[in-house]
């Protein structure tokens, strides 16, 4: 369960311009047709409602450019990235806020393509009808970022350690969690949809046992914590037959 991931996004470089003149028969050089370059693909970020985990690739490159053409013709752009909703991105060196992409679709660009080169149609001017000049395509943006995934649920289940949290998933949902009798059997975050009804469907979230002092690191620590701000409700699980069932619940 990948829920942080530091990654390299690099976009195209933009395609440089092209130096062409239009050809007829017996007609040579009637004047500049030299297409622009194409802008280098940006990156961007797009929400995709399938995925529950960050990815473990590092490195995402946009394709650059494409050069430009004879007869005015003009290159091609082209790169996304698919995270899961929920995603928090920040600035690798300052953790200053990027952004945030919570809804199915949403996007947001995280590196820009270069601009691409004039050609030298761009260029033509009265006093100059047949230019030889274009221009290079700018070089595309770069950087790291930070990615945190915090679950977007409807439901989320908290409660001590063993108390049947994820016995309660798998009854309530399709989810297969692993459950065994013992404490801290869930490490990670698992989610399930549940279908109340044929119009209706809610995604609970089993978070990992918390202890009295989690967020000082005790037991799993708080590393989980943060999967719980955006649900909507927090159902809190509590184990009738412990001995202190009123004790585990505050």
């Amino acid at each position: 369960f990948f829920d942080r991931a530091r990654i390299w996004v690099q976009a195209g470089d933009g395609g440089n311009g092209c130096v062409a003149f239009r050809r007829e028969k017996d007609k040579p050089k009637m004047g500049p047709a030299g297409g622009n370059g194409g802008r280098g693909g940006s990156i961007h970020l797009v929400c995709d409602e399938g995925l529950n985990m960050l990815k473990q690739e590092v490195h995402f490159r946009a394709t650059g450019g494409q050069n430009g053409m004879g007869k005015a013709r003009h290159g091609e752009s082209g790169g996304d990235v698919r995270v899961p909703p929920g995603t928090v991105v920040r600035q690798d060196e300052d953790d200053a806020l990027v952004g945030e992409v919570l809804r199915h679709g949403d996007s947001m660009r995280v590196a820009r393509g270069g601009r691409g080169g004039r050609g030298n149609a761009a260029f033509k001017t009265a006093r100059d009808t047949t230019p030889r000049l274009a221009e290079q395509g700018e070089p595309g943006g770069q950087r790291w970022l930070k990615l945190e995934l915090k679950l977007l649920a409807d439901v989320g289940l908290v409660g001590v350690p063993n108390a049947g949290k994820s016995s309660l998933l798998a009854a309530a949902t399709n989810a297969k969690p692993k459950i065994a009798p013992y404490a801290f059997t869930t490490v990670t975050p698992n989610l399930g949809a549940a279908r109340p009804s044929l119009q209706a469907s809610l995604v609970l979230a089993d978070i990992p046992g918390l202890l009295e002092g989690a967020h000082e690191g005790k037991g799993l620590g708080r590393a989980f914590l943060r999967h719980i701000e955006r649900c909507r409700l927090l159902l809190h699980v509590v184990d009738g037959t412990r001995p202190d069932p009123l004790g585990d619940f505050e």
